[in-house]
């Protein structure tokens, strides 16, 4: 059996523990042999290619990348327990009132967090993927919310466990927190060296993901950001055009099991079992973006010509439409400052799409309306 890291005594509250300490990348006596993994990152970087294609035969891919990535955030984050649906998020973009505030405001920090990231990796003077931009992240991941009192930005200063009810019976325990910051300079090392053994992104993606869960450096959110670690290799290596494959609805979907492989790695040294599941991930979740993009752009031509149709329709009424995939809550007043008009313009272009059965109607009331493009957020719902 493969050794994949020693143990070290560490002390926590009070109790002694042996704590894991990953050997550094890539997995070695015996290195990963290719046979393990050539068949399923084929199959994945094919799935990637057909989600790249079907992305280019959109009108728009702004509004792609406006679903994707809330949807990304909403999954990562009900993941580690949040209640927040996707309804909740687009209300609380609209500024219409929400009954669970703080598990949106989570999710809505993961979206600033992850722009964070994108941007720096986009600008040619921001920060490669370091240390120090997940630490940036973390901090924008965790202001103000539930665990905002566990050291935001600061990789952890005491021994953290998994599971259990205390220390001694914890179901893993990372390394001690003196490791932390030379286990994460290897993990940078290795995403940036490129003398390293050949190995394709995608499997390099899967170990650098597996080796972050196991280092555990934060005292929380650990999980969100190993996963936002994710979308950021994709883009680090240009696996695609625009970030339109996330794996937390593939993770979510068989959270166990990606909780089995990664502790296989630890207990049995099993690397390609992990490889091959996170392969398998990808290849499910760019089939699923793929669909969703097939239906969700069938969805808004059908609507879009429905609107051509109609003789009381007008540049008000098609701005508004073209505007609905990133807003697909909205009042008349969204809708007026949308298109920059008056508001009786923005009332009739509301009242048109409302008529033709495009965006529906939420309060029954006379005055202070709320609409919304519910067949679009229906079909984001199943992505």
């Amino acid at each position: 059996m493969r050794r994949t890291g020693t143990y070290a005594t560490s002390t926590t509250l009070g109790e002694a523990v042996q704590a894991f300490v990953p050997l550094p990348l890539p997995p070695s006596e015996p290195v990963l042999a290719p046979a393990s993994y050539e068949a399923g990152n084929r199959a994945a970087e094919l799935a990637l290619a057909r989600l790249s294609g079907v992305a280019g035969l959109v009108s728009s891919v702004d509004w792609l990348l406006y679903s994707a990535v809330r949807k990304e955030a909403l999954l990562t984050s009900q993941i580690e327990g949040t209640q927040a649906t996707l309804v909740d998020l687009f209300d609380e973009e609209a500024g219409f009132a929400i009954a669970n505030t703080d598990d949106v405001e989570e999710v809505s920090n993961y979206l600033r967090a992850f722009r964070l990231v994108q941007d720096n990796l986009r600008d040619p003077a921001g920060l490669p993927i370091s240390v120090r931009l997940l630490c940036d992240a973390h901090r924008l991941l965790l202001d103000g919310v539930r665990g905002s009192g566990k050291q935001p930005g600061e990789l952890r200063r005491s021994q953290n466990w998994i599971g259990g009810t205390r220390p001694g019976n914890a179901a893993f325990v990372p390394p001690p927190a003196e490791r932390v910051a030379d286990l994460l300079a290897d993990v940078e090392r290795f995403i940036h060296d490129d003398s390293a053994p050949a190995l394709p992104p995608l499997v390099k993606i899967a170990l650098v993901h597996a080796q972050f869960e196991t280092i555990h450096p934060f005292l929380d959110g650990n999980g969100r950001i190993g996963r936002l670690l994710i979308a950021a290799l994709m883009e680090h290596w240009r696996l695609l055009p625009e970030p339109l494959m996330y794996l937390s609805g593939y993770l979510k979907r068989h959270q166990s099991a990606y909780y089995q492989q990664l502790s296989a790695i630890r207990t049995q040294g099993d690397w390609e079992g992990w490889v091959s599941f996170f392969l398998e991930g990808v290849v499910a979740a760019a089939s699923e973006a793929e669909s969703s993009i097939v239906a969700i752009a069938s969805l808004i031509a059908a609507d879009r010509r429905r609107l051509l149709a109609s003789p009381k329709a007008g540049p008000a009424s098609y701005r508004l439409f073209e505007a609905l995939p990133m807003m697909p809550r909205f009042n008349v007043e969204l809708a007026r400052q949308a298109l920059n008009t008056s508001f009786p313009t923005a009332n009739a272009a509301v009242k048109l799409l409302e008529d033709l059965g495009i965006v529906s109607e939420l309060t029954g009331q006379k005055k202070n309306r709320s609409y919304s493009y519910q067949p679009y957020i229906d079909l984001l719902a199943r992505w």
